[in-house]
C-alpha cells in the first residue's frame, strides 16, 4: 500500500480496511486481521494498525472479542456507507459546489456528466 502525505497513516488504514469490507473480501461478521497481521502485511508500526482500529470501533464498523480477534461488524458495510456519505456530503460537496459556482455551472450540467457516467458504467457493465 502506498501511503499518501496528505492524509494521516491511520486514516488510510482505516479507509484500507472499509474497501476490503465494501468489496467482499472481508465479511460482515468474519474475523479480520490482527493488528500485528495488518501491520506486517502494510509495513506500518502495530501501534498505527491499532489507531485504526480504535477508529473504526468508535464507529462500529469492527468489533474486538476479547481473546478471540477483531471482527467486522455485521452491519459494517451500512455503517460504512453512512459514514462515508456523512464525510461526502460535509467536506467533498461543499468543495464540489464552490468549483461549480468559479466555473459558472449548474446542477443540470452537473447531472448531465453523472447521467454520461453512469451509462458509461453501464456500458461496462453489459461489455
Amino acid at each position: 500500500m502506498d501511503f499518501s502525505e496528505s492524509k494521516a497513516i491511520y486514516q488510510q488504514i482505516a479507509d484500507y480496511v472499509c474497501e476490503q469490507v465494501l468489496m467482499g473480501r472481508w465479511k460482515e461478521n468474519d474475523r479480520i486481521l490482527s493488528v500485528r497481521e495488518l501491520g506486517v502485511q502494510l509495513e506500518v508500526n502495530p501501534n498505527t494498525v491499532l489507531r485504526a482500529y480504535d477508529f473504526l470501533q468508535r464507529f462500529g464498523i469492527i468489533s474486538n472479542r476479547r481473546g478471540i480477534g477483531y471482527f467486522a461488524s455485521e452491519d459494517a458495510i451500512a455503517r460504512i456507507k453512512e459514514l462515508r456519505r456523512e464525510k461526502f456530503v460535509n467536506r467533498e460537496l461543499p468543495r464540489i459546489f464552490q468549483e461549480m459556482e468559479l466555473l459558472g455551472m449548474d446542477i443540470s450540467e452537473l447531472k448531465e456528466y453523472y447521467d454520461g457516467f453512469l451509462k458509461a458504467k453501464k456500458n461496462e457493465k453489459d461489455n
